[in-house]
């Protein structure tokens, strides 16, 4: 049974989880041949302000509004 934990920073809207959801689970039922039933998808999300990456808190970078991308890289 493949379980899948997605951890992202910031938000997604349900919609987003969603498609997400069915993308993951649609390539396993192709690369593993799973049956879709036993495909598990876990998504967490992490605030901006307890999520860091470059030596800064997300939250912390120019504009993070901790939605959106917040991968995206510092304005300068």
């Amino acid at each position: 049974m493949p379980f899948v934990s997605i951890r992202l920073a910031g938000a997604a809207t349900r919609e987003q989880k969603a498609g997400i959801v069915a993308d993951v689970t649609a390539s396993l039922v192709t690369r593993l041949g799973k049956s879709p039933a036993v495909v598990q998808v876990v998504i967490e999300e992490v605030s901006t302000e307890n999520y860091g990456a470059g030596g800064h808190l997300l939250a912390d970078r120019d504009g993070a509004t901790g939605r959106g991308d917040a991968h995206a890289e510092p304005r300068r």
